[in-house]
């Protein structure tokens, strides 16, 4: 079972361009991870990142554009499926992940755990759309070789973080998963479960997913995953009225990675630590009175900012005091 006790990480993406300043700060944190740097250059958008070899798929660095044909999907699907059976194939480019290596050559044996990343297949699949406008994830047969090319891609970067580490994982960034039921999705609710479990099972090591947004979280709860990292700062007051299933969650060693460190600059500017302390502290008042005890809950948690964010106006400095802050916050919770 994972150990939770309010241990903080964070999502993945920084707003940095200077590559030792973002490995500093993710190993600031209990569950460190290699930092996604779209300032950097673009490939490091989490998009672009992970979109090497998908057949059909062009990236147009220039232009800060990624385009997919169905025609060309075609044409060059035999290619994939023939290099495919090599796992180098789906290895994380040099040219799109400058953190990822020296990540990997940094002494990590003190951490309890430490963590990867890539873009879900339903963010995925409802972000890039073929020559028609039409979101891939709406083809089937694309769909279903979308997932199958996660999954190696997963594979791949969950071997190599075991490598120098064993316990590590690689949870999904889906933020286009509060988008897909809503009544103009033709992505039903039943089969994208269906089809999402079986994805989850293939992976190595624990299951986890993250996400800014205000999904259906039944889905999310019921999709047996091991970690769900939300929002809590935004969108934890309707997350904890799902009671039933996060009971079920929480009561089966699930972890919630509680994302209550808010991360802009004017959201900031109004909290301290011992507010968001507070803030948390009556999320968990309420599931205190649906029968979820403080010591269940706390060993159930980790800590996180709220979101990703590249817009601030400073910069970095916001995502640091947001770092910082989370740290007083995860030592206000061990020591109360």
């Amino acid at each position: 079972m994972l150990l939770g006790q309010a241990l903080t990480t964070a999502m993945g993406i920084l707003p940095h361009t200077n590559l030792e300043d973002a490995q500093k700060l993710a190993l600031s944190l209990d569950i460190p991870f290699w930092p996604q740097l779209p300032h950097f250059r673009f490939k490091e958008d989490m998009y672009a990142q992970f979109a090497e070899h998908f057949p059909g798929m062009s990236i147009d660095e220039a232009n800060k554009r990624l385009s997919f044909s169905s025609q060309r999907f075609a044409q060059e699907l035999d290619e994939y499926l023939e290099q495919g059976v090599t796992p180098e194939y789906f290895a994380l480019d040099r040219d799109s992940s400058a953190a990822f290596n020296g990540f990997l050559s940094t002494d990590l044996s003190s951490y309890p755990m430490i963590h990867g990343q890539t873009v879900g297949p339903i963010s995925f699949g409802l972000k890039i759309c073929d020559e028609e406008l039409k979101p891939m994830i709406y083809n089937d047969f694309v769909r279903e070789i979308l997932y199958e090319f996660l999954h190696q891609k997963i594979t791949w970067q969950y071997n190599q973080l075991q490598r120098v580490h064993p316990n590590p994982f690689v949870w999904l960034d889906e933020p286009g998963l509060e988008m897909i039921f809503n009544s103009l999705s033709a992505y039903t609710y039943e089969v994208a479960l269906v089809e999402y479990r079986t994805f989850l099972s293939k992976l190595p090591g624990p299951k986890g997913v993250h996400l800014c947004g205000n999904p259906d979280w039944s889905f999310l709860l019921k999709a047996k995953l091991d970690i769900l990292s939300v929002d809590a700062f935004s969108w934890g007051h309707i997350l904890v009225r799902y009671v039933d299933e996060v009971k079920e969650f929480l009561r089966s060693g699930g972890i919630i990675s509680w994302g209550i460190i808010p991360t802009l600059t004017s959201e900031l500017c109004s909290e301290t630590a011992d507010s968001l302390t507070d803030r948390l502290l009556q999320l968990w008042k309420f599931l205190n009175q649906q029968g979820l005890d403080d010591a269940l809950l706390f060993d159930r948690s980790w800590l996180a900012p709220s979101r990703c964010c590249l817009i601030n106006g400073d910069g970095t400095a916001s995502i640091e005091r947001s770092f910082s802050l989370l740290r007083e916050v995860s030592k206000n919770l061990r020591t109360r």
